[in-house]
């Protein structure tokens, strides 16, 4: 048995205006995925448990089985294990946005108007330089996507993800402790945010950004600290010997890293509407005939939805159908071992708030003759409330997923 699990990072919607009254997945085009959906079993999924932000690093741990309470320890913490950073004993690890702030102090965007990953490497060496020391390092990563530990740190820190906040004032956003030992930690985010504001726009990288209309990186963004964490490998836990992740998502490898999944890299995996489908969606059914289990990321619906566009939503969508689900069905036709496929968001990401929300998302399991199907004949938020799996939480999906009949 072959077990595949297809994540459109926050796919999941509300009506939007614009596309008539739908979400983008009512209003795409997708035949594969609805074949899927109609020949498979359908549910919902609480990915996000009370008391937790809903965040990717949350929904992924909840979705893939893990205790959060237990286990999580930061976003940052969980990249740094995809880069192939250690994290020591007594230093903590955060994930930091290169942001776009206007000169009147509004967060106009989370991700500097998706830098890309060349010019964004500069301005992290170059922060290094300025900024870094024996305690404080920055790591480049992907895109606006980046690194920073503290050496001495305490994750005891409370930060607002800036994806959560775009059009509000910086300095009401600024890490504040949540417990006293947080403190200093807390006031050196703070100095070093303040600090990158008065260099970063002056860097030629940003100067140039500017000539060509685009959004400067005026600002980093620390949030999400943590320890390094510890989770048992998903090998030991389900019916899986071995497995692969494939995302252009440090988040992602990282979680699988811990998982116990190998990382696969795509080239020309963006993270962005424009990213690599093809190479991704070859990359998971060449994984697949050697491993048991591939977690097959894509982030670009996520994306949309942060940018507030319902179209490039749908069309992300609709190529996720065509460029990825398509070929897959066509391939796993020919083989002669049975694979098992879910596919499901790890939150919803709705254009109108541009961030993420707490409601349960839609999924489907297909495996013909093995999954037995119900009444659903279309994959979205409203049908999934038909499905014959009902309401899932916690471990309860990835339990499903590997049970033996369905």
């Amino acid at each position: 048995m072959k077990y595949l699990i297809i994540l459109a990072d926050g796919a999941a919607d509300e009506p939007c205006e614009i596309l008539g009254g739908k979400t983008p997945l009512m209003a795409a085009t997708k035949p594969h995925i609805d074949r899927l959906c109609k020949e498979g079993a359908v549910g919902r999924l609480e990915t996000v448990p009370a008391g937790f932000h809903p965040g990717s690093e949350i929904a992924h741990l909840g979705l893939l089985g893990y205790d959060i309470g237990k286990v999580f320890e930061g976003r940052g913490s969980l990249e740094a294990a995809s880069m192939g950073i250690p994290i020591d004993d007594g230093e903590v690890a955060m994930r930091c946005n290169l942001i776009c702030i206007t000169p009147d102090g509004i967060i106009k965007n989370h991700s500097a108007g998706n830098i890309s990953n060349e010019e964004a490497e500069i301005l992290i060496n170059y922060l290094n330089e300025q900024l870094g020391d024996d305690r404080v390092r920055f790591f480049p990563g992907v895109s606006y996507r980046h690194l920073l530990k503290i050496k001495g740190g305490n994750k005891m820190v409370d930060c607002t993800p800036p994806h959560d906040v775009p059009g509000q004032t910086f300095r009401d956003k600024l890490p504040r402790a949540s417990k006293p030992e947080g403190e200093e930690t807390a006031k050196l985010l703070d100095q070093l945010i303040l600090k990158s504001m008065e260099i970063l726009p002056k860097h030629p990288i940003n100067l140039q950004r500017a000539a060509e209309g685009k959004d400067m990186a005026t600002a980093i963004w620390p949030w999400s600290l943590g320890y390094r964490p510890s989770m048992e490998p998903m090998t030991s836990t389900f019916p899986i010997r071995t497995g692969s992740v494939i995302s252009a998502v440090d988040l992602i490898f990282g979680i699988g890293v811990y998982a116990g999944l190998d990382k696969v890299e795509v080239p020309g995996a963006t993270g962005l509407w424009d990213t690599n489908y093809e190479g991704k969606c070859e990359a998971a059914l060449r994984e697949l005939k050697t491993k048991d289990f591939v977690f097959l990321h894509v982030e670009a619906t996520d994306e949309a939805g942060h940018d507030g566009n319902p179209e490039l939503k749908t069309r992300c969508v609709e190529y996720l159908d065509q460029r990825v689900v398509k070929r897959v069905m066509e391939e796993i036709s020919t083989w002669n071992e049975p694979v098992r496929i879910a596919m499901l968001p790890d939150h919803p990401t709705p254009c109108r708030l541009r961030t993420h929300s707490m409601t349960p998302v839609p999924f489907f399991i297909w495996e013909p003759g093995t999954v037995k199907a119900d009444s659903v004949e279309t994959w979205n938020e409203d049908t999934a409330f038909n499905g014959r799996l009902g309401l899932l939480k916690g471990d309860q999906f990835i339990k499903t997923f590997f049970q033996e009949k369905l």
